[in-house]
């Protein structure tokens, strides 16, 4: 068996390209689908950062109101504020390169993250329409907490607590 970085575990599905082991998927379609119904809408990382962070600032919140458009991820109804935390590749954070599009399969992937932008705008201006504001933090956005700390400051117009 060939071994360059990456560990193939059938022979027979592996080949050379360029150098580097190719393995064809050995996952059947149906356990490919179920791996992918597991990956998470609520509580992911970022999520989790955003939300630690709100609090240590005293800010108070609701999490995922299915009462209101979008099911927000936080929800600060003394201030009449939401919070989305976007994954880039998910909702297509434009020019960030955690967004690009997958080079296969174009012609499913497209329109389905392209329903996902779309989505998310109608969810905003709903939610506008109800008299609330709407902050979106993308993920590569909780990289850098600091300055992600001063971002939602200047949401919430408060002042940097003293240490």
């Amino acid at each position: 068996m060939l071994q360059i970085g990456l560990r193939c575990t059938a022979v027979l599905t592996c080949g050379i390209f360029f150098g580097f082991p190719m393995c064809a998927d050995t996952i059947t379609p149906e356990h490919r689908s179920r791996i992918m119904s597991k990956i998470k809408g609520k509580n992911t990382k970022p999520e989790m950062i955003v939300r630690s962070l709100c609090h240590r600032m005293g800010l108070r919140f609701r999490l995922h109101s299915r009462d209101l458009p979008g099911t927000p991820d936080l929800v600060f109804p003394k201030h009449r504020q939401c919070i989305f935390v976007h994954g880039c590749f998910w909702h297509q954070h434009p020019n960030c390169k955690r967004a690009s599009m997958p080079s296969s399969r174009i012609e499913f992937w497209q329109p389905k993250l392209m329903k996902n932008v779309v989505r998310d705008f109608e969810a905003q201006q709903a939610l506008v329409a109800l008299g609330w504001s709407v902050t979106v933090i993308w993920e590569c956005q909780t990289k850098n907490r600091d300055t992600l700390r001063d971002d939602i400051q200047k949401t919430f117009n408060t002042k940097k607590p003293s240490p």
